[in-house]
């Protein structure tokens, strides 16, 4: 979700459900490209982590050739060329994965794109990727401010849209992962909520879901005298 004054990343963990799992071993979904980047992904985990290299590969490229972060847009076009190329060479199949970008630069801002395995990308206000992205944009759409929205209404939209879409009983911190790209200064800051952080988050949700559900019981009541 792309905010006035940053972006917010939200995934589902990977295999919460097995208890088996060691969580200490690859179990991010969201991964940092460089200094004023990173990105999350949906799909076969061995392409993202390939993708996901050759990202983290043009930026320090650039990076060192120029000194300073490669624009957002460029970064994801060229990984898109790689992508498309996969589309139609003999012998290669196409990446099995779809990427959400969030990232800052000097010319556009903050930005928020995302790609799909053909190699088409594009930039959103709002974007979903992976299981229900189809009900989880229809929520977007209903739910996100034609003004746009600030970082602190990004996170708590975020919360709403997974509590809503994903297939668990009840949200908790130790099911989703979130992080937010911001600005201090002239410095970029991304950030991983720490699950105290996104429990927070989730509890302000649950207590603003039950507080609406009580003013519909109230107003059907009295529509009903």
């Amino acid at each position: 979700i792309l905010a006035k004054d940053g972006v917010v990343l939200a995934v589902e963990r990977r295999n919460t459900t097995n208890s088996l799992l060691d969580e200490s071993f690859g179990a991010e979904k969201i991964y940092r490209l460089g200094g004023d980047a990173a990105c999350s992904v949906a799909g076969i985990t061995s392409d993202a982590n390939v993708l996901t290299s050759q990202l983290r590969l043009i930026a320090q490229r650039y990076e060192f050739t120029y000194q300073e972060s490669i624009p957002v847009e460029q970064l994801v076009r060229n990984v898109c060329d790689v992508k498309q190329r996969y589309t139609q060479t003999g012998g290669l199949r196409p990446f099995g994965v779809s990427l959400l970008y969030m990232g800052w630069d000097s010319r556009y801002g903050f930005q928020l794109y995302q790609s799909d395995p053909s190699g088409n990308y594009g930039g959103w206000k709002a974007a979903c990727i992976g299981h229900n992205h189809a009900a989880a944009v229809s929520l977007l759409k209903q739910e996100f401010k034609e003004e746009g929205v600030d970082l602190k209404e990004a996170l708590h939209l975020a919360v709403k849209v997974l509590s809503k879409t994903l297939d668990i009983n009840k949200l908790s911190s130790d099911k989703i992962q979130i992080a937010t790209l911001t600005r201090e200064g002239d410095r970029t800051m991304i950030k991983v909520l720490s699950d105290a952080d996104t429990g927070k988050l989730v509890v302000e949700y649950e207590a603003e879901a039950k507080k609406l559900e009580e003013e519909k019981k109230k107003a059907a009541g009295s529509s009903k005298k």
